[in-house]
């Protein structure tokens, strides 16, 4: 389903609001009107993968430092985009330093089954995402204490 969006800005995040039609298929595609909706978008011939998230009552599809340069725009400015609900499952494996520190201290793996889903994510992906081993290892660090009320 292709559009055209005005890109606005909230605190410091560009995003577009979409067209209700478009809005409702993606609901009914989803099954549901609740939530993150997990979507596909294709902006000059390129794909990328988004979360569509309601905000201050509003559906906000937000667009990162990627999409807008693939596109060319900016905040002001007004973007084409061609978007999809994605069914395909987004699982954030957890890096197997932390499943060991995890092992080791029950305390924070029960702190951290308990935080919510989206906090739980964030955790894994920034952990996943470290460069070097230090990093990855004074993080997970970081990570227990946290999760252990230090």
């Amino acid at each position: 389903m292709k559009f055209s969006a005005k890109v606005y800005k909230i605190g410091i995040n560009p995003y577009v609001l979409l067209p209700p039609v478009i809005l409702k298929k993606l609901f009914v595609d989803a099954g549901k009107e609740k939530g993150s909706i997990p979507v596909k978008l294709v902006i000059n011939e390129r794909i990328f993968i988004q979360n569509l998230v309601k905000y201050s009552g509003k559906w906000r599809l937000y667009l990162n430092t990627p999409m807008r340069k693939t596109a060319g725009k900016d905040v002001g400015d007004i973007i084409e985009i061609d978007i999809e609900f994605d069914n395909w499952e987004r699982i954030i494996p957890i890096h197997s330093k932390l499943e060991i520190a995890f092992k080791q201290n029950k305390q924070a793996k029960k702190a951290f089954d308990n935080l919510p889903p989206s906090r739980q994510k964030e955790i894994l992906r920034y952990i996943n995402f470290l460069k070097t081993e230090e990093s990855v290892d004074r993080n997970i660090k970081r990570v227990i204490n946290f999760l252990s009320g230090k």
